[in-house]
């Protein structure tokens, strides 16, 4: 092989960046700096990608795991559970090793000159790890948390997941329009900080570590791959048992495609007996030279074949890439700006009088801020979903009923996963409460509001923003613009 051939890029290296487009397709999001919200949101891609990455066009399943089981409360997340049966059925941990973008990134880390560590029976015993991570992080915490408090608390998400905090976090702060943002970070920050630089540091050196020592999703498709659909498989007449596939392979398997395999097909090169091939049922996707003669004439498919397979697969994902671009997401987009507002301010700096609007509200009655004026108003932006935002409406709830003076609205986010008006009635909520439209009518729009929740915004008696805070509030900090109006 020449050097010319060596820098080529292989298929699998293609469809792994060609799914990091199309998981990341919401172009808007990187330039803007905010989260797609849009109808796309409800649906699961089989790879581990961050809900809050600017570019996300669907939800990570991982996180969507922790969101249904904190609801089970009052709803069970069938929809999630079966879309993880369904994606291990059909790939398995061949979703890791083909259709992951943080796999990607991690084989890409080790390509640069270092010294590596190579595979033993310590990092075997870590394999286990990611097992115990997934019981504690993904399914324990958000479990209990659900049921005990009846607030969402994504342990894995929040506390540890690397991915997140680069495509999520990392990605919204860097863009300039999100400099308010950095008065949020707090302990939390710092430790996710933290682990995706030892993520990233141990990558260098440890062939897709966080795969194989940490990713609870890894943990759940291992649990397919005996019996996916899609996979590698070895023919067991042709094997002579000499455990090359097993020495060569980077990750911590006993054999081939056992839960360790990440299916990624490099065993099939090594195998001097040609016995291990890539297939979807009886197809065979991927096989060696040697392999290509013995296989049956129904299992064999010609070079020419296989290469107009992969060509009409990477037309389809790169038609669905300009699909979401160009259609999907421009136009179920929640918050498009109207050309009459384009490149306006609206009333997001303190110090900017706020224009007027009106809201219905879940009680059947309609909120207006002209109405409201001479009087301090407090603006909440909030949803079900949002741990922080639900843990916090108790302090709006008190400021209301403690002065007459200040009138609180809350308005939740557009996007709902649950019943608004039965949630509200059941937590005893107090204020008004309205649902946020999609489209020009926007109240979330009008004030400001950005794709991080909770944001709290405060006028003064002259409807002119005093304050728009991004993140939690504390009962402090919202009495200090209570104080002139006396307790």
């Amino acid at each position: 092989m020449n050097a010319r051939e060596k820098l080529k890029p292989s298929k699998r290296k293609i469809i792994q960046l060609y799914c990091a487009l199309l998981y990341n397709a919401y172009i808007k999001g990187f330039i803007k700096g905010e989260i797609y919200t849009g109808k796309a949101k409800y649906a699961c891609v089989p790879g581990l990608n961050c809900y809050s990455c600017p570019g996300a066009v669907s939800s990570c399943p991982l996180g969507s795991l922790q969101a249904a089981l904190a609801g089970t409360h009052d709803r069970i997340g069938f929809y999630i559970f079966g879309i993880l049966l369904l994606y291990g059925i059909i790939a398995g941990r061949t979703v890791c090793g083909w259709l992951c973008p943080f796999g990607l990134l991690q084989e890409l880390l080790h390509k640069i000159p270092t010294p590596k560590l190579k595979k033993n029976k310590a990092t075997r015993i870590l394999s286990y790890l990611k097992y115990v991570i997934l019981a504690v992080f993904a399914v324990i915490l958000p479990l209990a948390y659900g049921l005990a408090k009846d607030m969402s608390l994504p342990g894995f998400c929040k506390y540890i997941c690397p991915a997140g905090t680069l495509e999520g976090t990392v990605g919204l702060l860097i863009n300039p329009s999100n400099k308010s943002l950095f008065g949020a970070l707090g302990g939390t920050f710092r430790l996710k900080i933290t682990i995706l630089i030892l993520c990233i540091l141990t990558c260098i050196f440890v062939y897709r570590a966080f795969c194989r020592f940490i990713c609870p999703l890894g943990a759940i498709y291992g649990l397919f791959n005996r019996f996916c659909f899609i996979g590698v498989r070895t023919d067991e007449s042709a094997c002579n048992h000499c455990g090359l596939c097993v020495k060569k392979c980077e990750t911590d398997i006993l054999h081939v495609s056992d839960r360790e395999c990440i299916q990624c097909g490099k065993c099939i090169d090594v195998c001097a007996q040609g016995a291990i091939s890539l297939k979807a049922g009886k197809i065979v996707l991927k096989a060696n030279e040697i392999a290509e003669s013995p296989l049956p004439e129904n299992e064999r498919v010609s070079k020419n074949k296989k290469r107009k397979l992969f060509s009409v697969i990477a037309m389809v994902v790169a038609a669905a890439v300009l699909i979401f671009v160009f259609v999907w997401v421009n136009f179920s987009n929640p918050n498009p700006v109207s050309p009459e507002n384009a490149g306006q301010s609206v009333g997001y700096e303190p110090g900017m009088q706020l224009e007027d609007f009106s809201v219905e509200c879940l009680d059947g009655s309609t909120f207006r801020l002209e109405e409201n004026r001479g009087k301090t108003v407090i603006i909440n932006l909030w949803a079900t979903y949002c741990g922080p935002c639900v843990e916090e409406m108790p302090y709006f709830c008190d400021i209301a009923d403690r002065y007459d003076g200040v009138t609180v609205i809350a308005i939740h986010h557009p996007l709902t996963v649950t019943d608004v008006d039965a949630f509200v009635s059941e937590k005893g909520w107090n204020i008004p409460v309205a649902v946020d439209k999609e489209g020009p009518a926007s109240i979330w729009d009008k004030v400001g509001g950005t794709t991080v929740m909770p944001q709290t915004i405060v006028l003064d008696k002259d409807g002119i923003v005093v304050e728009n805070h991004v993140g939690n509030v504390t009962a402090e900090m919202l009495e200090k613009y209570c104080e002139p109006w006396g307790r």
